[in-house]
């Protein structure tokens, strides 16, 4: 089974941390959980937060994607059996060139590909940095909420790859409904019928070793 199928048949493996009931809570990207960044002047913010989903559904969205998974679901394979590789690309948007700015460090990255890996480690999916590229845009920095221009325009920019790939915009602000977020993602149903919309948006401050703890361990 190619890496698309699988995931698309396995709704709960990439697109989300909030994933099922709300969609359960998206199982953003990094597996099972969302990592989320503010920079330093967000951490009273921070303090406040719950690891609540990103996104509210209603009951006939929530009961489409469950007709969704219902559909494509297969049987389950154990780790002997297969292997799938997903390709990251990873892209952090920031307010300027520096670390305080949200220019998140390579090292970063790495250990957030590394908590991915470990996490998974007993699946058969495994995690690969394809590529990381860096965007110094102060409106997508603090504005890519959901459903907003700004994340429309990111991501319409920014995203690379295909289907079976996880795309992940590390930003410095999200809100929604005048609460603070700890990121967001869309999930493998929607990918048809937008494929540019397919992706992770997350606080940069949540991968491992970054200023939003304790949210900062990159799940």
């Amino acid at each position: 089974m190619p890496p698309e199928a699988f995931l698309r048949a396995r709704p709960w493996l990439v697109h989300m941390r909030t994933t099922g009931a709300c969609m359960m809570r998206r199982v953003f990207l990094f597996a099972a959980r969302t990592s989320i960044n503010f920079g330093k002047d967000r951490l009273r913010e921070v303090a406040a937060l719950s690891r609540a989903c990103g996104s509210q559904f209603s009951e006939e969205t929530v009961a489409a994607m469950e007709k969704h998974f219902q559909e494509n679901k297969v049987e389950t394979v154990s780790k002997a059996d297969a292997t799938f590789n997903i390709k990251v690309y990873f892209h952090v948007i920031s307010l300027n060139s520096t670390a305080a700015g949200g220019n998140i460090p390579d090292s970063q990255i790495a250990d957030q590909i590394g908590v991915l890996n470990h996490d998974y480690a007993s699946t058969g999916v495994t995690w690969t940095l394809a590529a990381t590229d860096r965007t110094v845009n102060a409106d997508w920095y603090n504005h890519a909420d959901p459903d907003s221009t700004q994340q429309t325009q990111m991501k319409a920019a920014l995203r690379k790859g295909g289907a079976g790939d996880l795309n992940v915009y590390a930003t410095g602000r999200i809100t929604a409904d005048d609460q603070s977020l700890l990121g967001y993602s869309t999930f493998p149903v929607d990918y048809a019928g937008n494929p540019k919309d397919d992706g992770v948006v997350i606080l940069g401050a949540s991968l491992p070793g970054g200023s939003a703890a304790p949210y900062n361990l990159g799940r």
